[in-house]
């Protein structure tokens, strides 16, 4: 019987030889360097930014803050799409990520390709648009302004805690992996 058991087992070993290929795979990321490299991109962020809208402001004229608010709105959605997009495809880190030697990959450790990295900006939108869509549709006043989007950002942080490789939501459903970067 044994004998019997030696042949089956080994039919079966390819299946627990699949496992260690996730292990040779880069190590996720710990929770805490993606948090702080997010308050480093802020910074960052904040530059780039400015310097989009005062672009905008300077070409358009635009004399009052809402003038063509809706119209800057878009622009910056598609300065911050280019921004993120264009370093995930080139490299698979921001300015940011690469302080803190962390990079996207996709599920199989592969660069991002452009139709995935917008996938995942989109996605990265469900840390903030929910909490302020929340607190639109509620007619939210004062420091509710601030709760609501903070709460929804806690609460996608603490998503990452149930999933099993540590992944925040918009990276698992856009089969995308924040890694450590080999030194």
């Amino acid at each position: 019987m044994t004998e019997s058991a030696s042949p089956a087992s080994p039919s079966r070993q390819p299946e627990p030889s699949q496992p260690p290929e996730p292990a040779d795979k880069p190590a996720a990321a710990p929770l805490k360097n993606r948090l702080l490299c997010m308050v480093y991109e802020a910074m960052l962020l904040f530059g780039v930014l400015f310097i989009a809208t005062w672009l905008f402001s300077t070409l358009l004229q635009q004399r009052h803050a809402l003038y063509l608010r809706d119209a800057l709105e878009a622009w910056l959605f598609v300065v911050l799409g280019v921004y993120f997009c264009w370093f995930w495809t080139h490299g698979g880190q921001t300015l940011a990520m690469k302080t803190w030697r962390i990079r996207v990959v996709d599920r199989h450790g592969q660069p991002l390709g452009w139709p995935r990295a917008l996938l995942r900006y989109g996605l990265a939108w469900g840390w903030f648009l929910p909490g302020l869509a929340l607190a639109r549709v509620i007619g939210a006043q004062g420091w509710m302004l601030v709760l609501l989007p903070a709460l929804n950002f806690m609460l996608w942080a603490l998503a990452a805690r149930l999933d099993g490789d540590r992944q925040f939501p918009h990276d698992r459903l856009a089969r995308t992996r924040i890694v450590l970067k080999p030194a």
